[in-house]
């Protein structure tokens, strides 16, 4: 039994697609969430300004006394989950792309043509093609870059024409072109627009890697005898930018939990003082 948190963080609001299936799943799971907003997107930054501003996250979230930390970012898990693992060798961290690639691994068909949509940074490092030919050689991966969605996406701008055209704008030719039968949402932020994507394309089987990494949690922490039973924490959300759009988000999220769900928003800058 370990009735302290866990801790997730995330460039931005794309990571808080992964809570409410670990509330489902988990419910005595207590949990400390860091969305860097005032610095988001990564996916188009220098792979050292990634690592060094996951650095200080993991730093903070490990200062918070959290039992794990789930990487709920395409992004950084791509780019620097060793590092993060041998900064911190006494907290289990768990990335968001290994679980989805060896769920996908197993599942599709040989021969089946998957594509991969994500960040610049996430693509460029070839992260979810290595790791499912990894478990499985027989499937036709193919890769492109999205970089548009994530900040349409932080800006609330979802159930539109906008991101309906933009979607089409990346996908059409992808799709087409490479036959595709699946698609992996390559960033914690994309099962936002999951809906849309499953609409305009309607024969595309989608795979959305923050509902799998669930399951991964699960097990790591059943293994460990790490479970919560009983707690009594309040969930905290921190934000380097407490933007209304995030607390939308959170407020979404929320809105079918019970009523009495101890929630607590906090804007955390970039000098580590709590506001």
């Amino acid at each position: 039994m370990d009735n302290r948190p866990i801790g997730f963080f995330d460039s931005g609001l794309g990571g808080l697609t992964c809570i409410p299936y670990l509330m489902k799943e988990l419910p005595e799971e207590k949990i400390i969430y860091f969305g860097d907003t005032a610095r988001t997107p990564y996916g188009s930054k220098a792979t050292n300004t990634i690592r060094n501003f996951s650095m200080e996250i993991a730093d903070f979230l490990v200062k918070s006394d959290v039992k794990m930390i789930v990487i709920a970012c395409n992004t950084v898990s791509a780019t620097c989950v060793d590092e993060l693992r041998e900064r911190f060798p006494e907290i289990p961290i768990v990335g968001i792309i290994e679980p989805a690639a060896k769920k996908v691994a197993e599942t599709c068909q040989t021969g089946s043509n998957v594509g991969i949509i994500g960040t610049k940074v996430t693509i460029a490092a070839h992260a979810y093609k290595d790791s499912i030919s990894k478990y499985n050689n027989f499937l036709n991966i193919f890769e492109s870059p999205c970089p548009a969605f994530v900040p349409l996406i932080e800006e609330g701008i979802t159930e539109n024409e906008i991101m309906d055209l933009t979607i089409k704008y990346y996908m059409d030719g992808f799709v087409n072109d490479n036959e595709l039968d699946t698609v992996i949402l390559g960033c914690t932020h994309y099962p936002l627009i999951k809906k849309n994507i499953a609409r305009i394309y309607p024969g595309l089987t989608v795979i959305d890697p923050s509902s799998i990494v669930v399951s991964r949690i699960h097990h790591l922490l059943e293994d460990n005898d790490m479970l919560a039973v009983d707690s009594d924490f309040t969930n905290l959300f921190y934000a380097s930018d407490l933007s209304e759009n995030f607390l939308n988000m959170i407020e979404h999220i929320f809105e079918e939990e019970e009523e009495d769900k101890k929630v607590k928003f906090l804007n955390f800058d970039l000098e580590g003082e709590v506001k």
